[in-house]
């Protein structure tokens, strides 16, 4: 029945589209950089007559449908010079256009892709687009460029802490964040435990954040969506460009397949500080290394095709006894074909795999565990005429989650193998996105998801007494695990549990002068996979499981509103936000819980909701001499697991409580300043409330042993987090626009040596006996030292 109603919206689309292109044409093509023929992202074509205009997709593709007549068509994209061409509309026409990079602003330091003013009309709202020049110039600890470190210093967009990985957006856990790259999922961002992300700057295209107001497009996850496009290499010219740092170094090399037509893309990058622990007496490792690949080829004006890839891995080793590795592994075929020129297609065949393994060399086994998907996409953009424009689709995803399996290392072990229950799922999906211009003032964004989730079978399940994994003990007054009261096994085709959810999408832009709006938003999400982790951040050891027969899938409603303004001809804009947003079905764990190579989790997570709200302000100055902005959220992220029936006090006895990622102020400043040609500087600054906690609140004497007792559930905080980082940025021959140019990053990580704690632990002290609080810091000042060249 689904599948009907969608194909019936398709043929009401076709038939809508002949209506109005009677005594209308369609001025459509791709728009790509004159130098390297890469196409390029959320270019503006303006219509000046008509004060309209159209901007390209993530292909480059574009189209606008126009009456009969001659206009001026100007193409106008950040970091590139304009474009203004008088074209006569009679007959529909197919027109390319390749932009020149203007050298005056190649260092501007711009948030997001276009400011344009037909921006302040679209209704999408919620989102920050950052460039990889922006990226490469925010100083970061050990100076490598990092995109997870850059994004919060934007409004909403948070961490941990240092040395933690992942990150918050409005109050939302790390693992609510879909991370695409390439439209790949990317189940773990960061190397070396939070240090560094997964991603190399060189080798990124385009990015972008969605916080709120989220497309129907995207799904599964309930937090953000974070999309990063990967370059697709230069078309006409072999280049080579990369950095030599302290501690790590990358290269990438880009070039052309039949020039004109086609290009690759291989990028590497490694850390090596672990070849200089022996110099110490240290046999211990800890480093990455990851490869960014892409391959694009034309086939003709209607067809283009693209293999891109990403491999990573962390090594962490202490002498011969353990070592740990884990990373992920992606695959990405794609097909564009042009159905016509208002119908532009993408097919996509994307494999995904995020792997852990532990060699415990020392006990005598090995450990793996990890999560493997096939995803099919098959995604169309129809441009119906001049004020709507569609975009449908579907998805499916067929998941395998390995909870972990132990190996013997050798005979001699001691150690029987065993493995956890394999757990197998089906997620699909089909959606329609729709923008409309109702009138010069006021444009809709507005869609439909339907996603279904399907349970499959597995060889073993746990069955229990009322379909109750957890009990409640009246006695003691805890939750504990339920007994088996026997084992079921399945075939894999079997559907063990099914879900499925409408997933609606609204937003609305209200202009209220020809610089500013107010816009509107509201979405709801499904997110069916959840990740098992009783740590404030994730780490890789942290298991993701699917929804199924004891555990629901998260569901989300949010609601925005904000206010955008640009400032004396685009030179300052201001972007205001308000939102509310609430998830049913967040899982919550009980006191004591044990996540680690359990086989029935079910047994210690309850079903509990979450909520978070507040304000975020950006306020930017786009160009002159110094650039940069300043962003402020104020919010609070909490969330509560009430007992079940009555006679059950629920976790934190029902109460709701700050998750570990609530941070009631956060205070970023970005800026820089081009001093001269060759010299520019560069600073941030960032102050935070603590990270909440939960510390004893008093400790009792149990036969001569002081045992600390804990309050609700973190009802205390972590001293204020505040940090400046500075750089500077040297180029030797800024006017050489050829052959082999370099630059030296020099930075300051914390330049005033704070030690902001990343956690308060209390323990024993062995002379004493008395219990005590330790303080630990990952990071005081940091200086470092990059070498960037090209040719």
């Amino acid at each position: 029945m689904n599948i009907r109603i969608f194909w019936l919206i398709l043929i009401f689309t076709f038939s809508i589209n002949s209506i109005w292109s009677q005594n209308k044409f369609t001025l459509n093509g791709v728009i790509s950089d004159s130098e390297s023929s890469e196409t390029l992202i959320g270019v503006n074509i303006l219509i000046p007559e008509l004060k309209t205009g159209a901007t390209t997709n993530e292909y480059g593709f574009y189209s606008i449908t126009l009456p009969e007549g001659t206009y001026r068509v100007v193409i106008s994209y950040l970091g590139y010079s304009e474009v203004s061409e008088t074209i006569t509309l009679s007959e529909n026409i197919t027109k390319n256009f390749t932009l020149t990079e203007s050298v005056e602003s190649l260092n501007e330091v711009i948030i997001t892709e276009n400011v344009e003013k037909i921006n302040i009309r679209k209704p999408q709202m919620s989102l920050n687009a950052m460039s990889a020049g922006t990226i490469k110039e925010i100083p970061v600890v050990f100076g490598e460029a990092d995109v997870i470190k850059a994004i919060t210093l934007l409004p909403g967009v948070t961490t941990a802490g240092e040395g933690a990985s992942g990150f918050n957006v409005r109050g939302g856990a790390a693992d609510q964040n879909l991370i695409l790259l390439d439209e790949a999922t990317i189940y773990n961002s960061s190397h070396l435990f939070g240090f560094f992300s997964v991603f190399n700057p060189d080798a990124i295209k385009d990015l972008k954040l969605y916080k709120g107001g989220i497309p129907a497009r995207y799904g599964g996850r309930v937090s953000s969506v974070l999309d990063i496009y990967q370059k697709e290499g230069n078309k006409n010219k072999f280049h080579m460009n990369g950095g030599i740092g302290l501690i790590s170094s990358r290269l990438l090399a880009e070039g052309p397949i039949n020039k004109g037509k086609g290009s690759f893309l291989l990028g590497g990058r490694a850390t090596y500080a672990h070849l200089f622990l022996p110099l110490f007496d240290l046999d211990n490792k800890a480093y990455f290394y990851d490869l960014n690949t892409k391959i694009s080829y034309r086939l003709n004006d209607n067809n283009n095709i693209y293999l891109s890839g990403y491999f990573g891995r962390d090594v962490l080793s202490f002498s011969d006894s353990f070592e740990n590795t884990y990373g992920n592994t992606v695959l990405n075929f794609r097909w564009n074909h042009l159905f016509s020129d208002k119908i532009f297609s993408n097919l996509s065949l994307i494999y995904s795999d995020y792997y852990y393994g532990l060699d415990l060399n020392f006990i005598g086994f090995n450990w793996d565990s990890g999560i493997r998907n096939f995803n099919v996409k098959y995604d169309f953009k129809h441009y119906l005429n001049n004020n709507i424009t569609l975009q449908y689709g579907l998805n499916s995803i067929y998941h395998k989650f390995n909870p972990g399996e132990i190996k013997p290392s050798s005979e001699e072990s001691g150690i029987n193998p065993d493995k956890l229950i394999d757990k197998y799922a089906f997620e699909n999906a089909l959606y329609l996105d729709v923008e409309q211009k109702l009138s010069e003032k006021i444009q809709l964004s507005y869609g439909l998801r339907y996603s279904t989730f399907l349970r499959l079978g597995q060889d073993e399940l746990n069955m229990y007494a009322n379909n109750e994994p957890v009990v409640f003990n009246q006695e003691l007054q805890i939750y504990e695990k339920a007994e088996p009261i026997g084992i079921e096994k399945y075939k894999r085709s079997k559907v063990l549990k099914s879900f499925g959810n409408f997933e609606p999408r609204l937003a609305i832009a209200y202009q209220l002068q020809n610089n500013s709006s107010i816009k509107a938003s509201y979405n709801r999400l499904s997110q069916y996979l959840h990740l098992l982790s009783n740590t404030s951040s994730p780490t890789p050891l942290d298991i993701w499981t699917p929804s199924g027969m004891y555990t629901d899938p998260q569901i989300l409603d949010q609601v925005a509103l904000g206010y955008f303004r640009n400032f004396k001809n685009d030179v300052f804009s201001l972007e205001l936000e308000t939102f509310y947003k609430t998830v049913k079905n967040r899982i919550d764990y009980i006191d004591g819980a044990d996540l680690i190579a359990n086989d029935a989790i079910e047994q210690v997570i309850l079903n509990g909701e979450a909520r978070a709200y507040g304000m975020e302000i950006l306020f930017r100055k786009n160009t002159g001499r110094l650039k940069g902005w300043i962003a402020y959220t104020l919010s609070k992220s909490e969330q509560r697991t009430p007992g079940r029936t009555e006679n059950e006090p629920g976790i934190n006895n029902g109460a709701w409580y700050k998750t570990a990622y609530d941070k009631t102020h956060d205070i970023s400043i970005t800026a820089s300043y081009d001093f001269t040609q060759k010299w520019r500087f560069n600073a941030n600054f960032i102050l935070q409330t603590g990270q909440p906690v939960t510390y004893p609140n008093a400790q009792y004497e149990y036969n001569g042993i002081s045992i600390p007792n804990y309050g609700l559930r973190n009802e205390f905080r972590l001293p204020s987090y505040n940090r400046l980082d500075l750089s500077a940025t040297y180029i030797p021959k800024p006017e050489k626009s050829s052959g082999w140019q370099a630059e030296w990053v020099f930075g300051i990580y914390n330049v005033y040596n704070r030690y902001n704690a990343a956690s308060i632990t209390f323990s024993e002290n062995r002379d004493t006996g008395v219990n005590e609080a330790t303080r630990l810091s990952i990071f005081g000042i940091v200086p470092s030292v990059t070498y960037n060249f090209k040719f």
